[in-house]
């Protein structure tokens, strides 16, 4: 792969940019810079200097992590640019979490496959219950 991997976090306008490629509303910029700076981990890929590929770590950097905002370009999925983001993404949770942690994430409608790959459960209610998430619009 020819691509440039770094451990930082995107510009605001590049990240909002590929937000708005895969259809994904943009917060406005104050909260969306505050979500960035807040972040515990970032995977930036590039093509060149263009940012074809995201994924963050967000929590409280010791008992909870919560995997947020893989996103890939359009022109540049398919081509293991997800699977290149998440095994950066599990080598730095390999090397932060402590026994009892819990990693979360909220998978896109039929891409849970992609998570269970690392070892990810669907919550069918069984065992731990149903995920539940709240919106809060405007």
């Amino acid at each position: 792969m020819k691509y440039k991997v770094k451990h930082t976090a995107p510009a605001l306008d590049e990240f909002t940019i590929l937000r708005s490629q895969v259809k994904w509303q943009n917060p406005d910029d104050k909260t969306l810079k505050v979500s960035i700076r807040n972040s515990l981990f970032w995977v930036t890929v590039y093509d060149t200097n263009k940012l074809i590929g995201v994924g963050r770590v967000i929590g409280d950097g010791a008992m909870y992590f919560y995997i947020q905002d893989i996103i890939v370009a359009p022109n540049y999925q398919n081509q293991g640019i997800g699977h290149l983001i998440m095994t950066h993404i599990e080598n730095y949770l390999s090397n932060t979490c402590s026994n009892g942690t819990t990693v979360g994430l909220l998978s896109a409608h039929g891409k849970e496959s992609f998570y269970e790959q690392y070892g990810y459960l669907k919550r069918d209610g069984s065992a731990l219950g149903l995920g539940m998430c709240k919106f809060i619009g405007k």
